[in-house]
């Protein structure tokens, strides 16, 4: 098992995985904290693979992972877990992402690090409808430009009427900060751009 955690440390992406699969298939009740653990480790590609590890890992690991992302002094902590967070979303797009999760990047996209508010604004978009109230209710109270542009590219990510609406608001309104604006409207062509070639061909 311990060889496998330092095949994560691998240059070699196929290695990295071949160890990602391994760590999975031979988890026992130190595999989560072990993984953990490397969320402050100083070498950048141990880092990532233990985030996409923990992803792979799935509902188990987001008790700690929120855990860390609430609690932890350390901004590399708190930002490679939003990221795990939405790494568990795209392994596992067919369960119901647990709550614990939800309300943990909800308070995270609180955070005054960059690092740790835009990977949760990211990580709510990996997620989906299940975050759309979420991002819009923090779109709604932050002054914050560079937050509001995550949510909106967020909003955009996860699609349908309901992101249409709000990101139409925004671009319409006067009133919303001109960075904030312009991303609101070349999200909403980008998404006009992806129904066109969603649309089902006439038969």
């Amino acid at each position: 098992m311990d060889s496998s955690f330092e095949q994560l440390k691998h240059p070699n992406p196929h290695i990295r995985e071949r160890a990602m699969v391994e760590i999975i298939n031979n988890r026992d009740d130190s595999t989560i904290p072990k993984l953990m653990a490397a969320l402050d480790d100083d070498d950048t590609i141990y880092r990532r693979a233990a985030v996409k590890t923990l992803g792979a890992v799935g509902v188990d690991a987001v008790p700690a992972i929120v855990d860390a992302l609430s609690n932890s002094d350390n901004v590399t902590v708190r930002g490679s877990c939003a990221k795990a967070l939405a790494q568990v979303a795209l392994y596992y797009p067919e369960e119901p992402f647990p709550p614990l999760g939800l309300q943990g990047l909800k308070q995270s996209l609180l955070d005054e690090n960059p690092v740790v508010n835009i990977a949760s604004a990211m990580a709510l978009g990996e997620i989906g409808e299940a975050a759309f109230d979420i991002l819009t209710e923090t779109l709604g109270a932050t002054d914050n430009p560079a937050l509001a542009i995550s949510i909106v590219n967020a909003l955009a990510s996860i699609g349908g009427d309901q992101s249409i609406e709000v990101l139409t608001q925004l671009a319409e309104d006067d009133a919303t900060d001109t960075y904030v604006k312009q991303t609101a409207v070349s999200a909403l062509s980008r998404m006009e751009l992806v129904k066109q070639y969603t649309r089902p061909k006439d038969s």
